[in-house]
């Protein structure tokens, strides 16, 4: 499974760009605000995108962002029934992360309605699905999941759940830890997180 991929960039425009990695032109599907984060630089600039990738009988689409929460919420758009890809793609060019939190507590139907391609029923499923994976404090998703922005945070609560630890108890303890002590090492938070668990 792809994470992120770094390269140079090749082509851009606003739906897609393409990032040169070692010789391998690597086409990912963008929303505007990956496109306007990309724009900032100049042609061959180096650049790195998370990755996700969706597999169909007849193609392997990537989807690039320019954030870890750009794609948590991307993901977390296409886990609602009757929301693919593409449709999470308008949503996320149509409203920023933050805007999208917002929109989903404050039960704002109308935000979602004015995107191309969300009906009533659509924007409906969208709030009462997600309303509950974030809290109701205009934070950005990733905080509202509980999880501090940096890498040890991210790599470390990776590790914690490929051994088998849950994911809630994992980000609870070390969003406790890195709280406390916000110089800790990957290794420590593990061993210190392992502790507590």
């Amino acid at each position: 499974m792809l994470d992120y991929i770094k390269g140079t960039i090749a082509e851009l425009n606003p739906a897609y760009v393409v990032v040169d990695n070692h010789g391998m032109g690597y086409m990912l599907n963008i929303s505007l605000n990956t496109y306007d984060v990309l724009n900032r630089g100049s042609k061959n600039d180096t650049a790195m995108l998370f990755v996700h990738e969706v597999i169909r009988e007849d193609a392997h689409t990537l989807y690039g962002f320019a954030s870890r929460k750009e794609r948590e919420a991307f993901l977390l758009l296409i886990s609602v029934s009757g929301v693919g890809p593409n449709t999470a793609r308008v949503i996320l060019s149509s409203m920023t992360v933050d805007e999208l939190s917002q929109a989903i507590t404050g039960n704002n139907i109308a935000m979602f309605k004015a995107v191309k391609g969300v009906g009533a029923k659509t924007a409906q499923r969208i709030i009462v699905d997600l309303k509950d994976k974030i809290k109701p404090t205009g934070d950005t998703l990733l905080e509202q999941a509980g999880q501090p922005a940096g890498l040890v945070y991210d790599e470390a609560l990776a590790a914690l759940v490929m051994l088998g630890f849950s994911q809630q108890a994992s980000q609870k303890a070390l969003k406790s830890l890195i709280s406390k002590n916000p110089g800790l090492s990957v290794e420590d938070a593990i061993k210190q997180a392992l502790k507590m668990m």
